[in-house]
């Protein structure tokens, strides 16, 4: 039987996700934790397993991750007492690479951007320039 409400699980994951940023620099004392921001949250159709992406600054993403998921069982009994539905997921998570990979396709494009124009002053006619 199908949930009444279409996209009820993104909501909850969205929430959990709110929840969760919102309580990692408030509880979470583990110093492998640096700077964390969540980016996005995947919950299981049954709600029995949350994964929480994140990014991090002034950390190893590795350690990091170990220290998110030794507090994921202190989070998920604080998300207990703020959400409202009768099962709440065990809390997983993964270091996001998305915004590494942009920060690297952008500067390939821009070294591919300087190439290109490197080599159209290089085809630039010597009359050219004279005429101007």
């Amino acid at each position: 039987m199908r949930s009444s409400k279409p996209g009820r699980g993104q909501r909850v994951a969205d929430q959990i996700a709110r929840d969760v940023a919102e309580l990692i620099p408030q509880e979470v004392r583990d110093p492998r934790v640096g700077l964390v921001t969540i980016t996005g949250c995947e919950i299981t159709p049954d709600y029995a397993h949350a994964k929480l992406y994140f990014t991090v600054i002034g950390s190893d993403p590795a350690v990091c991750r170990e220290g998110l998921n030794a507090a994921a069982g202190m989070l998920r009994n604080h998300i207990f007492k703020k959400l409202r539905i009768h099962t709440v997921p065990t809390l997983h998570f993964e270091h996001d690479t998305s915004v590494e990979r942009g920060f690297a396709m952008d500067a390939k494009i821009n070294e591919a951007m300087a190439q290109t124009r490197a080599s159209l002053a290089d085809e630039t006619p010597e009359g050219e320039d004279a005429a101007k």
